[in-house]
């Protein structure tokens, strides 16, 4: 089935920190919005080449529109700059989704862990935990309180469980408390920047830890197989194609008149996850977990190769 893709109107748009933006998006005749769960994005379609993920950091039921927060990054590649200098209230934009590679799992503890607009995807977690009658906790970590969105709102849940902490005026995050003993039954979920989540990682204890990563996460020299040529098995298309050394499988199944759905090109969004019928997946992405790489059930075709000579894909 198609995902829902629909102009939406931009029904509010405030200031939600220093450098972010929150919006309201709303059908322009009204109705209801497709349903969505904590840990959910969608994308917006500027323009030609210029699809963002954002997540959906509003009420999952309110079915009347979507909330979504914008960070303005000065080098970034336009996004961040269309949606605060082009987007106003009245505007339309194409939306695209709801998708979720980041769900809030059923657990009876949970510790999050967010740094800057990392926070997005965690502020409906925290909703849904509490609401759950889970046991959680919050560390929220940016570089300045100005620039650290949705504080007020946060503290509905009081100081007990929430720690907000500025880098300005108490230096990195301390992960010791949060991390160093996880009891039996408590999942981590963490979002923001790269080297935040890869010092979770390093401090989480196998199995517990869920992430979700604005940015590629770097490749070890040497990880992964050959770049060198391949041949990919189209089983619902009939097609067979040769996917040659330095072009994706994206690009290679696109320039075959192949229509897949995809969006960041960078294996972080989860839009090109692709069921694999047959080979052995170079998973190259920043997505899945190490259980499901293992699976190789799926792979993500935007950057993912193969680490054999053939693989079959449901396209």
């Amino acid at each position: 089935m198609s995902p829902y893709e629909a102009e939406l109107a931009v029904a509010g748009k405030e200031r939600a920190a220093d450098g972010v933006v929150s919006l309201v998006l709303r059908p322009p005749l009204g109705g209801r919005l497709p349903a969505w769960e904590p840990g959910a994005h969608v994308d917006l379609l500027l323009g030609p080449g210029l699809e963002r993920q954002f997540s959906l950091c509003g009420d999952p039921g309110d079915r009347t529109g979507w909330r979504i927060a914008v960070l303005r990054e000065p080098g970034g590649r336009g996004g961040s700059a269309f949606v605060h200098e082009r987007l106003g209230v009245g505007d339309s934009v194409r939306v695209r989704g709801p998708r979720n590679r980041f769900r809030l799992e059923p657990a009876p503890r949970y510790r999050f862990v967010a740094g800057g607009i990392g926070i997005t995807p965690i502020l409906p977690m925290l909703a849904a935990a509490e609401a759950a009658g889970a046991e959680w906790s919050l560390l929220y970590g940016g570089r300045t309180r100005r620039s650290m969105a949705f504080t007020a709102e946060l503290a509905r849940y009081g100081g007990r469980r929430v720690t907000v902490a500025p880098q300005d005026e108490t230096g990195l995050l301390d992960l010791g408390p949060v991390l160093d003993e996880v009891p039996d039954g408590t999942l981590v979920y963490c979002c923001g920047p790269g080297p935040l989540l890869d010092a979770v990682e390093e401090r989480c204890p196998a199995g517990v830890l869920r992430t979700e990563r604005f940015r590629p996460k770097p490749r070890p020299d040497g990880a992964g197989g050959a770049d060198g040529e391949f041949e990919v098995v189209l089983r619902r298309s009939g097609r067979s194609l040769t996917v040659a050394s330095g072009v994706s499988v994206l690009d290679t199944v696109r320039a075959a008149g192949v229509e897949v759905l995809y969006s960041c090109a960078e294996g972080t969004c989860g839009t090109c996850e692709t069921d694999v019928l047959e080979g052995d997946p170079d998973h190259r992405d920043s997505v899945l977990s190490a259980r499901e790489r293992a699976a190789g059930e799926t792979m993500l075709i935007c950057v993912s190769r193969c680490r054999g000579a053939r693989l079959v894909l449901d396209l």
